[in-house]
């Protein structure tokens, strides 16, 4: 089964996730999205899999994230997958996907529930 992390090695999550997955026996493709952040079309994707708005897959403690009012109830999804575009570090992390589902590994565990 092809694996895929997006992954920021500064995270002990991420890399937990990481360390997790190696211990199941998978060697993921490792994007670390930070570096090769994810187009429209790939964070669609991942939306969907996850089944999430916009707004719930931001990391909310991220200074941008107050720095450019993104509290703002009236900002579309639109809106606020092109900021994650443009600010890749909104995005949170660790996200893996297999099996044509996806998972945010925090905790890492949650990520062993589309391993099965």
């Amino acid at each position: 089964m092809e694996t895929v992390i997006y992954h920021n090695p500064r995270c002990s999550k991420s890399r937990a996730t990481l360390q997790l997955l190696h211990d199941h026996g998978l060697s993921p493709t490792v994007i670390e999205y930070l570096i090769d952040p994810p187009d429209r079309e790939t964070l669609l994707k991942i939306l969907t899999l996850l089944t999430l708005q916009p707004r719930q897959l931001m990391r909310r403690t991220e200074s941008v994230y107050q720095e450019l009012g993104l509290d703002d109830p009236g900002l579309s999804d639109d809106e606020l997958i092109q900021v994650m575009l443009d600010h890749p570090v909104l995005i949170e992390r660790p996200i893996v996907l297999a099996g044509g589902m996806a998972r945010i590994g925090r905790p890492p565990e949650l990520v062993l529930e589309i391993l099965r």
